[in-house]
């Protein structure tokens, strides 16, 4: 599709950079299974699209091209969302704009999953819980606060990188991609693990009577004396296996309910 107005010209501001910004946060008020964030996509970067193509027929074409599939991970948006601006106003073909929307869906996709889910989550969740458990009304407070203060400013920080940097911020992206993706699946099994032990509560009760006043205590003669919380780490992972295998999250809740009402009721656990 070829440009009816091809003059190229350094439009957007940083005020505009930033409005766009908050308009990301909608990017998913329009979720359909059709175009999934297509138009959520296209209401985020409206406005620059509007300062860039003055033309209403180029304007119009833009347009539908933003409201093809799109599916991102929404807090990773706005590295989209620069790098297309910057190509948008450099008038890039739209096949250019087109490809590079697609190639970066899935990358961004798996480095926002080990980013967010896997590592700042956790981390902020347990910090939360942490004081929610000595039951400090603080504690989901600061939770949404410290996840919501890290998510926000990385929407703010890859707005301004993407745009700045325009095309070659994709061959940064590929060069930093493992190393980001690793970091963070490492990090974030790392307080997983230390989650495990503080809130999975699974202890035997049970005291064996060997003669002679000697007693045995499962737990801590038996159990902690080969690994500490080795009982939580296995049940976990037991979990994980049953979940891997199909089971549904409901049924090992209930699962889990069961064994701790019977274990408590039989004096096992």
């Amino acid at each position: 599709m070829e440009y009816r107005d091809n003059s190229k010209e350094k439009v957007i501001t940083k005020k505009d950079l930033n409005g766009m910004v908050w308009r990301s946060l909608l990017l998913q008020a329009s979720f359909n299974y059709e175009r999934m964030q297509a138009g959520g996509w296209l209401y985020s970067i409206l406005p620059g699209l509007k300062k860039i193509h003055k033309n209403k027929e180029d304007l119009s074409n833009s347009m539908k091209l933003h409201l093809e599939f799109f599916n991102v991970h929404p807090f990773l948006v706005t590295f989209v969302q620069g790098l297309v601006l910057a190509m948008e106003e450099n008038k890039e073909s739209q096949d250019s704009i087109r490809g590079i929307k697609i190639a970066l869906m899935g990358p961004l996709g798996g480095i926002g999953d080990a980013l967010f889910w896997f590592t700042l989550l956790p981390i902020t969740a347990s910090i939360g819980v942490s004081l929610a458990k000595d039951g400090n009304i603080a504690g989901p407070i600061v939770f949404l606060i410290l996840f919501n203060i890290i998510h926000i400013f990385l929407r703010f920080f890859l707005m301004h990188y993407s745009y700045k940097m325009g095309v070659e911020a994709i061959a940064k992206l590929k060069d930093d991609t493992e190393y980001v993706t690793n970091g963070s699946l490492i990090l974030g099994l790392t307080v997983i693990g230390g989650l495990i032990a503080s809130f999975v509560n699974l202890k035997i009760a049970t005291v064996i009577n060997l003669g002679n006043n000697v007693m045995v205590n499962i737990q801590q003669d038996v159990f902690d004396k080969i690994v500490p919380n080795i009982l939580p780490l296995l049940y976990t992972l037991f979990m994980f296996y049953l979940l891997k295998k199909g089971k549904k999250p409901i049924t090992l809740i209930l699962f889990t309910l069961v064994i701790g009402i019977a274990g408590r009721g039989f004096g096992i656990l």
